[in-house]
């Protein structure tokens, strides 16, 4: 399994609940063989590697309280609009696609 997307294109971020190597942890401690992250600039390249260094699995206890810190931005779907609008979807953007 692959997981794509851990600060879900930084809007986790906005959201002031969780970190950017807290994001990469916590889907590295996920049961997945590879994370893919963004590398646009240094600083993302530099955050990536030392999310890599410093990463030991989250314990259960650990996600639990990430996820209970999180759920309240979670809630309205404001962080997640490539789940709640049609921002991120192509055929959306691009109706001639459909013929």
């Amino acid at each position: 399994m692959i997981g794509m997307k851990p600060l879900a294109d930084g809007n986790v971020l906005k959201s002031k609940t969780a970190t950017a190597v807290e994001c990469l942890h916590y889907a590295m401690s996920l049961p997945t063989s590879t994370v893919i992250s963004g590398m646009e600039s240094m600083d993302r390249l530099n955050q990536g590697l030392n999310a890599a260094r410093t990463f030991k699995p989250l314990s259960k206890e650990q996600i639990a309280a990430l996820l209970k810190r999180t759920a309240p931005a979670a809630e309205d779907g404001k962080f997640e609009p490539f789940k709640t609008t049609s921002q991120y979807d192509g055929t959306a953007q691009n109706p001639q696609w459909l013929g």
